[in-house]
């Protein structure tokens, strides 16, 4: 929707692109919003194979996405998976990305490598469903719904009040669907399996377009991290803000989304 510059909005886990729809509209009259669900989510195609769900394949995806709708260049922001697969847009594909903004992640191999006890707690379910399959799978089919709504309510300072009725009637038919179960799991294997060496291989790379750092002052992340912090090293040109919520503070304050996110793409684009 809308006109302008374009900006590739990706969302996280366990949601769909359904999670943009107050921040794409209010920023469609200065930008062109592109919002796709990601490779095993929602709609998108959901492929055999762990290997298949790497960040660098889901980047791909949005890559050629983007080249198919005729955009060379871009802004791309993401929240949680969405920003991982972001993050690796903006370091394969440098040339495409005008700016990357990253929401309440730290970076997969700081999080990974540097695990620690209160981080492992309060992110279990990156363990849990990256065990062969098809043990989560199944424990998740018996209830989808009681499972994956206590990851919404589990990050920080959230309610299911604070999920607008329309978003999270959309994300229950797509995490109900046992394909959709499977393709989250896969996400999450990749992650142990395959996104760890990839990133381990360039942590002396920095992405040099500018970068926006936000995060939920209420969410696990700011309660283990200095978020900013973690980004320093990957970041060469960084801004950061903490937003008020927890780690989904897109569907509880998209006001206050839009306009950091508004002010860094006016910034960006000079």
């Amino acid at each position: 929707m809308g006109s302008g510059p374009p900006i590739l909005l990706l969302h996280g886990f366990p949601q769909t692109h359904v999670l943009w729809r107050e921040v794409g509209a209010a920023l469609s009259d200065r930008f062109t919003i592109i919002a796709p669900d990601l490779r095993g989510y929602g709609e998108s195609s959901k492929p055999e194979g762990t290997e298949n769900y790497s960040f660098r394949h889901m980047a791909r995806d949005q890559s050629a996405l983007m080249t198919h709708l005729g955009f060379a260049r871009f802004h791309v922001a993401g929240h949680d998976r969405g920003g991982r697969v972001a993050h690796r847009l903006a370091l394969d594909a440098p040339d495409q990305v005008l700016s990357l903004t990253v929401m309440d992640i730290v970076p997969t191999h700081r999080l990974l490598a540097d695990l620690t006890r209160d981080v492992a707690s309060a992110y279990y379910h990156w363990f849990f469903l990256a065990q062969p399959a098809p043990f989560p799978e199944a424990m998740i089919g018996h209830d989808p719904d009681r499972y994956f709504e206590s990851c919404l309510l589990g990050w920080g300072a959230a309610e299911l009040s604070d999920f607008a009725p329309q978003a999270l009637a959309a994300y229950r038919t797509a995490w109900r669907d046992p394909e959709t179960i499977r393709g989250m799991c896969a996400d999450y294997r990749a992650a142990l399996h395959y996104d760890f060496e990839l990133d381990a291989a360039d942590l002396a790379r920095r992405v040099s377009c500018p970068a926006l750092v936000l995060y939920g002052a209420q969410g696990a992340m700011a309660r283990h991290y200095d978020v900013p912090e973690t980004w320093q090293d990957r970041l060469s040109n960084i801004h950061a803000q903490a937003l008020p919520g927890g780690h989904f503070f897109v569907d509880q304050y998209p006001a206050e989304t839009t306009q950091a996110l508004a002010r860094f793409l006016e910034h960006a684009e000079g």
